[in-house]
């Protein structure tokens, strides 16, 4: 591989980089397609819970003969449906990071694809509640697969210019999965039929082939193969990601970049085993602001604060939950409108992440979200049942759901596949989503019971449990998040040794990891023919 542009490149501290091409915009945001049947999948369950068919299905009640207020499925059972779904998704995203490393990120997240169908299949086979949780289970753990390692791809092949944005596509086509559910559910709720239940559940397969399908046609990470020692492959990819030819400068140098991060991050942290290799993860100590304990703690806890804004309650129960409040003519359609307004409120988020940075976003997102929420608590608390009320809850649960989705929702996303270094970035994204579902299994599973009129039956005073919760976001924001804009994955790394959150804003590069390590005109030639030859 020619190397003589790389001198010129390492002494380059800000990194000039290729410019961004349509080519990198269609790939990044076909992968982005993942996050369409992860919402889907997530979001079709809240109005089929509450249509009569599935319930006379499940429960055996006649919706002729019981009461209004006793015809709905009971608090376990609406928690077990909804949270046997985060059971296996957090599974599949911890078994994912073994399986990018070892197979490729682009391969694990098609065996997603059709572990995810086979659990599709199960589900739209169910004519009773067993099979049902089992498919859903199982599609579980196709989720975690490609909800993991999704945000790993793309943060790894996407320009550091547009990072934020692209990996943001996800969360967008997450809020489209969830409208879509809304809309086929909204069409199908007065069925009389399986087909109430099952159409919606059988869509899920077209978007599984869809994703599965068109990642055939799409190239590995050069990442993956930089920790692989395959720096021949890695060159052609990143050439084809960045429309540049393979001996550029522009592409010698993002290599230089990625390979001396790679070895100096091997050289703090030599690879073992298989057990050693996880082991990795949970080293550094809590007082080096740069550890790899920090960094996974960072990024399981920022997914956990992620579940702790409560929005997940509107996704999952928000039917049942407009159900109970009385007044409601249509609780499918506020469904529908409060999915509708977490898509619109999504691409805001495209263009403020790379303008004012992920910290910034996450600060005044959770000041919004949890001003929001106590006010939808005070007026639940003292007119819960004037329609008027009632209308003014609504409107703040939307005001809620804008400041989540133009936030909180794809920041969360960006960071962790952001704060990482290269030897332990799969199982540290692995790590973090399987922290999301944990907790996202752990909400789905107690909610019930706090709302449910035949348990705690809280209503909207669940919303100062939210509100509560969120202003930790707030604090967690301030004090633990850092600035990670316009950096490269590489630069990022650097910028936590040597920068706290709070001050990290303000850090701009000053040296390289190939200069550093060496990796000179006539040692980079060296270095990587040697490499090649190996291979």
């Amino acid at each position: 591989m020619p190397g003589g542009a790389i001198l010129s490149a390492t002494s380059d501290v800000t990194r000039v980089e290729a410019p961004v091409t349509l080519k990198a915009y269609l790939m990044c945001a076909f992968a982005a397609f993942g996050g369409i049947f992860f919402g889907y999948d997530s979001g079709y369950i809240n109005s089929v819970m509450g249509m009569k068919y599935f319930i006379t299905l499940i429960t055996g009640l006649d919706p002729e003969t019981t009461p209004a207020d006793q015809f709905a499925l009971p608090s376990w059972k609406k928690s077990t449906i909804t949270s046997v779904l985060s059971a296996g998704t957090f599974f599949g995203a911890l078994m994912a990071g073994d399986f990018a490393d070892y197979v490729g990120r682009r391969v694990t997240i098609i065996i997603g694809c059709i572990v995810f169908i086979v659990g599709v299949v199960l589900q739209t086979a169910s004519a009773g509640f067993g099979l049902l949780v089992a498919g859903r289970l199982v599609a579980g753990f196709g989720v975690g697969f490609v909800s993991a390692i999704i945000i790993l791809y793309m943060s790894e092949i996407a320009p550091r210019r547009v990072r934020g944005t692209l990996v943001s596509g996800y969360q967008f086509c997450v809020t489209i999965g969830l409208l879509l559910a809304s809309c086929v559910d909204y069409g199908t709720q007065n069925y009389t039929d399986s087909g109430s239940y099952r159409i919606p559940i059988a869509l899920q397969m077209a978007w599984a082939l869809i994703l599965g399908i068109g990642l055939f046609l799409l190239p590995e990470s050069p990442r993956y193969f930089v920790k692989k020692d395959r720096l021949d492959r890695a060159a052609e990819v990143l050439a084809r990601l960045r429309g540049q030819p393979r001996d550029s400068e522009y592409i010698q140098q993002e290599l230089a970049e990625i390979v001396a991060n790679n070895e100096y991050e091997l050289q703090l942290i030599p690879q073992g085993n298989y057990f050693e290799s996880w082991i990795a993860c949970f080293r550094g100590g809590l007082r080096n602001r740069s550890s790899n304990l920090r960094r996974t703690i960072l990024g399981t806890s920022m997914q956990m604060m992620q579940q702790f804004t409560g929005i997940n309650f509107i996704f999952y129960f928000g039917t049942t939950f407009f159900q109970e409040l009385g007044t409601i003519s249509n609780p499918f359609l506020m469904s529908l409108i409060t999915t509708l307004v977490n898509v619109c409120s999504t691409p805001i988020s495209f263009w403020t992440i790379e303008k004012f940075g992920r910290r910034p976003l996450m600060i005044w997102g959770a000041l919004g979200m949890l001003v929001c929420e106590f006010i939808v608590a005070i007026i639940g608390v003292t007119d819960g049942k004037n329609p008027s009320a009632v209308k003014a809850m609504i409107s703040f649960i939307c005001i809620y759901i804008f400041f989540f989705a133009s936030t909180w929702g794809p920041g969360a996303w960006v960071v962790i596949g952001e704060i990482f270094p290269l030897p332990i970035r799969s199982r540290g994204v692995a790590l973090s989503t399987a922290s999301n579902w944990l907790w996202n299994c752990i909400i789905s599973v107690i909610t019930p019971y706090m709302v449910g009129t035949d348990k705690g039956n809280l209503g909207a005073r669940v919303f100062f449990i939210w509100g509560a919760l969120c202003t930790t976001c707030f604090v967690y924001a301030y004090l633990l998040i850092p600035e990670t804009k316009g950096l490269t994955l590489e630069q990022v790394d650097r910028m936590m040794e040597e920068s706290t959150p709070r001050s990290s804003s303000k850090w701009v590069p000053h040296s390289t990891f190939a200069a550093e390590m060496g990796l000179t005109e006539k040692s980079a030639d060296q270095n990587i023919e040697h490499k090649e030859v190996s291979v």
